[in-house]
């Protein structure tokens, strides 16, 4: 989480850092701890693609992702979503808490996200939550495309 703080700061992004004493493991149990609107919830996925990995940032309020909508987007055969052991060795994170930024993946953002004034996602700690405007998340990703 320092990476991200420091990340964070370098590049004067506003942001809180919320923790929480335990793991919040879904986007619903998200947004009704931390009092928000489940579409401000921010899971990020890592997707595994014909030509390596993604990142996905989508709306908590979207439900399930359709892979082969990303696989058209991307333009490619296939997209699955990564095991937990690609997760961790690709980004040094647990599925789960994957943070909103920082990473060094090709980056899909969900349009989505940008109706809210805030958005909450992962720091890389699973005690604690990211909050910031979601135009940030254009300025510290490699975004590549976007899910309508």
């Amino acid at each position: 989480m320092d990476t991200i703080q420091s990340l964070l700061q370098e590049k004067q992004i506003p942001h809180d850092i919320l923790s929480h004493p335990a793991h919040l493991r879904t986007a619903q149990e998200g947004a009704d701890y931390l009092g928000i609107e489940l579409g401000q919830t921010a899971p990020t996925l890592i997707l595994a693609t014909d030509n390596g990995y993604v990142a996905l940032i989508v709306s908590g309020a979207r439900g399930r992702v359709q892979l082969e909508e990303i696989a058209a987007i991307l333009g490619v055969e296939q997209v699955k979503l990564a095991p937990p052991k690609d997760v961790l060795r690709i980004t040094g994170y647990c599925v789960g808490s994957v943070p909103l930024v920082g990473l060094q993946l090709p980056c899909i953002l969900d349009r989505e996200l940008f109706r809210f004034s805030s958005i909450y996602g992962g720091t890389g700690d699973p005690a604690s939550t990211l909050k910031l405007h979601p135009e940030a998340l254009e300025q510290l990703n490699r975004v590549i495309a976007y899910l309508e």
